[in-house]
């Protein structure tokens, strides 16, 4: 591997440093963070000249450095905009006499919002199609472009959506009266993404973000009225705690969720009576959550109350008459609760037992239950909510590491389940060419890690080959062991590809991902390393062959791996990666810092959790050794993981070890937390990464 020898950016060091607990740290790139930054995820042309040219100067280093593979580069990306299907579809949902769907037109960027009649047979009359939104159309004249909820209202005679053309995760709120083809401008502008029709499809509950973009309060706006008169139905007065807006199946009730990452709120409004308020279902408990569904005047409850580590699920009839529930699920250690879904005559749940999914499907009538079986080593499975209650019909979706997507209605009287959509892969996909295998690492203090790992059959067994890493670990989000079409450039080409499903997710229960956050957060990344370690064991792959791969929380991951064992690894890959983690949570204007309080410790008024943060925080931790490349990306607009981060981690590599790498930043000028908007747009980012990834690991001598 030979990298140019092209002089990088060079940004300017200050004599900013800043004090935590009688220690003294110096922040010599503070200046990289905008003063008003709350404008410029706005309106990225509000952005400071001086720190605009540098990211833009990071781009064009970038763009240098990698110019020897851009044939390459440009050849991944045709790769993988070949395995989307032109004129892609979902499948329809029916509600009442309609069945609604997303479709693209051939090769647009953005889906088409569309809707058929039911004909007598209860089948969608696709001759019939009415188109309710092109996104395509509506993203033409600008740079970034995503629809974030839109749903019909209950008589279906008009569509709202939210939007947000910067990337910025503020949405503006629009109405289409679909007889009439007319479209209204709300004038909410300062919006979430969530909404929800009230069932007289004249109020639209909707929630308001604040200039740092914390959803503080939600509304209820009537059409055509000025949203300053919106009444405000519920308002969070802790920056601790996030809102949002859902329902139960049955389309009774409104949900007003307010949540942290350990505790929920429950708020309740019947969706039949708009001029109400709402009632609180279940009061905050801290480290206490709850999923909410209602059948007949009950809720039913998906919580970890009452010492259920794993969760249970439970019955109450009314808003704070929990002393006496009905127990319908009971807790069970190490099985994991997930998700749950009421219909009329069943209750399904989705659940989770050392690493693998199972869907379990309850008869009310006589509480007896069963489970959808699969064959597969290692697989990912999805509920689908639809719009129809009463109805024996569940849809889910199935995927593994080798196998696309596909999506099934499952007859849950008969236990029957029929196929409805296979995802296609244009340019082709034989699932049979390659293994899936599900291993299990040893940590150095006796866990075992699942490790997920795909490769070609043809590569060489017991042969070390070239292996991509991928880790997360926090928040309790476990990685699915899914099919990816992205990954397949990789893999054919030789590259194992492993996902190390490490502590700081749910794979194996709650305690898992308890034992991954906070004073534990270090196993999050020794887990990792020893996932490494075990590969390298098992001759699957070799010391200095491995690229590690994370995003946001694991670009964390990533970033402290990097410090503690650079030669394991042949490249790094942190996309908008979480590096300042002392810094930014140290900085309560921030708006994700309160409420990640719970996850990593607030280093402000606590000694431990200070320390604790301070010891891995891969900024803070950089040292004078032979780093292998990075490649980290930002947006500039993300009010997740702020584009300054990545920016100062990458200065700060680059001026601490100026023998390691080469240190890759690319910005994206006009997007997020997410990159760059639409499904072939997107794809430009994916093919860097991969460009750098085989470049790293000497696998582009043949493109």
């Amino acid at each position: 591997m030979k990298w140019p020898i092209t002089k990088p950016a060079s940004p300017r060091r200050s004599a900013h440093t800043y004090q935590r607990h009688g220690q003294e740290f110096s922040d010599p790139y503070n200046w990289l963070r905008d003063n008003d930054w709350q404008a410029v995820v706005r309106d990225p042309a509000q952005l400071d000249l001086e720190i605009r040219q540098h990211l833009e100067a990071e781009n064009q280093y970038a763009q240098s450095m990698l110019n020897d593979v851009k044939p390459l580069q440009d050849l991944l990306l045709n790769e993988l905009k070949a395995r989307i299907p032109p004129d892609d579809r979902e499948v329809p949902a029916r509600d009442g006499s309609w069945f609604y769907n997303t479709r693209f037109r051939p090769n647009a960027e953005h889906p088409l919002f569309v809707r058929y009649p039911a004909t007598a047979q209860a089948n969608p009359d696709m001759s019939e199609e009415q188109v309710l939104l092109d996104a395509s159309l509506m993203a033409e004249p600008h740079d970034f472009f995503q629809i974030g909820t839109l749903c019909h209202s209950p008589d279906h005679s008009k569509i709202a959506w939210t939007q947000d053309v910067h990337g910025s995760e503020f949405f503006e709120i629009f109405i289409k009266d679909i007889n009439a083809q007319t479209t209204i401008k709300t004038g909410i502008v300062t919006a979430s993404a969530d909404l929800l029709w009230m069932a007289d499809s004249a109020h639209l509950l909707w929630v308001w973000r604040d200039e740092n973009s914390r959803p503080k309060q939600v509304r209820c706006h009537k059409i055509g009225t000025d949203p300053a008169n919106d009444r405000v139905l519920y308002s969070e007065t802790d920056d601790g705690f996030f809102l949002g807006l859902s329902q139960t199946s049955d389309r009774e009730f409104a949900l007003i969720e307010c949540r942290d990452h350990q505790t929920t709120e429950v708020h309740i409004l019947p969706l039949n009576a708009p001029e109400e308020l709402p009632t609180c279902l279940w009061p905050r408990t801290i480290g206490i959550e709850v999923d909410v569904e209602h059948l007949s005047g009950v809720f039913t409850l998906l919580s970890n109350a009452q010492g259920a580590t794993d969760f249970q699920i439970f019955r109450i009839t009314a808003p704070n008459r929990h002393e006496h529930p009905q127990i319908i699920v009971p807790h069970r250690p190490g099985v994991l609760l997930l998700d749950q879904l009421q219909f009329a005559d069943f209750h399904v749940r989705l659940q989770r037992e050392n690493a693998k999914q199972q869907i379990i499907i309850r008869t009310e009538a006589d509480g007896s239950e069963h489970s959808i079986q699969f064959e597969q080593e290692a697989y990912a499975l999805g509920l689908i909510a639809g719009f129809e209650f009463d109805t024996h019909i569940l849809r889910f979706a199935f995927s593994s590491p080798s196998t696309p997507r596909q999506v099934f209605d499952y007859d849950m009287r008969k236990r029957q389940r029929t196929l409805l959509k296979q995802a296609s892969i244009p340019s082709g996909h034989d699932p049979d060419s390659y293994e899936v295998q599900r291993l299990f690492a040893p940590a150095a203090d006796g866990q075992m890690i699942p490790v997920t790992l795909l490769r070609r059959k043809s590569v060489a067994q017991n042969t070390p080959a070239p292996l991509v890493l991928y880790g997360y670990g926090a928040y309790g989000n476990s990685v699915p062991a899914g099919f990816s079409a992205n990954r397949m450039s990789l893999v054919n080409r030789g590259v194992s590809f492993a996902i190390a499903h490490v502590r700081g997710g749910k794979e194996k229960g709650f305690a898992w991902y308890d034992q991954g956050r906070r004073q534990h957060k270090t196993n999050t990344f020794s887990d990792f390393i020893a996932c490494a370690e075990f590969l390298i064991e098992q001759n699957i792959t070799a010391s200095g062959k491995i690229v590690a791969y994370g995003g946001s929380a694991g670009g964390m991951l990533t970033g402290a791996v990097l410090n503690a064992r650079p030669e394991l690894f042949a490249g790094i890959v942190a996309q908008v990666p979480f590096v300042d983690v002392l810094t930014t949570m140290s900085d309560p204007s921030l708006p994700l810092t309160p409420p990640e309080w719970p996850e990593w410790g607030n280093p402000i008024t606590s000694t431990s959790d200070f320390e604790t943060i301070a010891s891995y925080c891969p900024l803070s931790n950089v040292t004078a050794q032979d780093y292998p490349p990075v490649l980290a990306t930002a947006g500039l607009t993300d009010t997740r993981v702020t584009w300054w981060e990545p920016a100062k981690w990458i200065a700060t590599l680059r001026h601490e070890a100026p023998n390691g790498g080469p240190y890759l930043l690319v910005t994206e000028m006009s997007a997020g937390h997410g990159g760059a908007s639409g499904r072939y747009s997107e794809l430009s980012e994916t093919a860097l990464i991969q460009s750098f990834i085989l470049k790293t690991l000497g696998k582009c001598e043949s493109y």
